[in-house]
């Protein structure tokens, strides 16, 4: 059931200040005695706070990695998840109200990772918990999984980041360009002051979503699961689709119902300016001030967040680098559970000598 906490004024990178935030957060399982057995998942790009559960009033979808509760025992863990800083499911956003009373849209501040990261440590003041056993992110959520420890080294006990990397590279900035392009053009963007005027840039955001979806899949399994097919009741030769443009079609229109254009233009921007490395040195330096456990995982077939990205920072960080196998490409933390599951549970199992229940 989705909980509001208010953490009031928030700092931000841009050394301007947002006032009033509000933090829109999901838990399941209890806080123990110690208060010491506490999990924050952080979500991806169009994620949001409802990991595990149905659809219900104020929630379109079902959660969004369903089952983790398998792994995560909420007899054990006291699980918390967070709609992200900029978001745009009750978490403050373009979409939210101003101190004026209008909706942010173009005013709202641009954000990066690290003051995600500071709404999150806020939202964690407020549930009066002093340290996370673990923080698992994977893809936007791997970044803000890298950042926790990192500034807030006595705050977590493991970070457990998939599919992700230390910096947002140029063919990820490049992927994203095109996303941003067509959002911002869309003629109903109106400068991202939409908000009231009856128009949303939906035709943008569909397409946006059209491209990024085909960069978390992979080309053996787009290939294997449709190759050349006709949709069912269609001929390309005369207009009609390819049954890999309706897959396409069908996640674009499955996102506009439920997502914010101006939030994800916000989000996808933050993502760009991703560098765990900015003012602290090089990669080595940066993940050897670490005092948290660090646990990184791949997708074998990842092309948006490839393998040798996370290998880099496991190297750096002298730690092993986990392997994820799947077909499916960047999604694969999503959809290979028993293998994510399994390696959460492991690690948690490992750390947890420590709790007191």
């Amino acid at each position: 059931m989705k909980q509001f906490a208010e953490v009031g004024d928030l700092s931000l990178d841009s050394r301007t200040s947002l006032p009033g935030v509000r933090i829109a957060y999901e838990t399941w399982g209890r806080l123990n005695a110690a208060r010491d057995n506490a999990v924050l998942i952080c979500h991806a790009l169009t994620g949001d706070a409802h990991v595990v559960g149905p659809a219900g009033p104020g929630q379109p979808t079902a959660g969004w990695w369903d089952g983790l509760t398998g792994y995560l025992d909420p007899a054990d863990w006291y699980v918390v998840a967070a709609n992200v800083l900029g978001g745009c499911q009750g978490t403050t956003g373009p979409a939210t109200t101003a101190p004026d009373g209008r909706a942010w849209g173009s005013r709202f501040p641009a954000l990066t990772v690290r003051d995600q990261v500071a709404a999150e440590a806020a939202l964690t003041d407020a549930l009066e918990i002093d340290r996370w056993a673990a923080v698992i992110g994977g893809s936007m959520g791997g970044m803000r999984a890298l950042e926790w420890p990192l500034m807030y080294p006595d705050r977590v006990g493991t970070s457990v980041v998939l599919a992700s990397t230390g910096a947002a590279s140029a063919e990820q900035i490049a992927w994203c360009a095109p996303q941003l392009a067509a959002i911002t053009s869309d003629p109903d963007w109106q400068g991202g002051d939409y908000y009231d005027t009856g128009r949303t840039p939906t035709a943008g955001l569909g397409i946006a979503r059209r491209i990024a979806h085909i960069t978390y899949r992979s080309e053996y399994e787009l290939a294997a699961r449709f190759g050349r097919d006709p949709q069912p009741g269609e001929d390309p030769a005369t207009g009609g689709r390819y049954a890999v443009e309706s897959y396409l079609d069908h996640h674009a229109a499955k996102l506009t119902h439920r997502f914010d254009p101006g939030s994800y233009v916000v989000l996808t921007r933050a993502m760009n300016s991703h560098d765990i490395t900015r003012d602290r040195g090089d990669l080595t330096t940066t993940l050897g001030r670490l005092t948290s456990r660090l646990v990184v995982a791949a997708v074998d077939s990842d092309r948006l967040y490839p393998p040798a990205q996370s290998e880099a920072l496991a190297v750096a960080a002298g730690v092993p680098l986990h392997t994820i196998t799947s077909p499916y490409g960047h999604d694969g933390f999503l959809i290979e559970l028993d293998q994510v599951g399994s390696l959460i549970s492991s690690v948690l199992r490992s750390g947890s000598s420590t709790l007191r229940r």
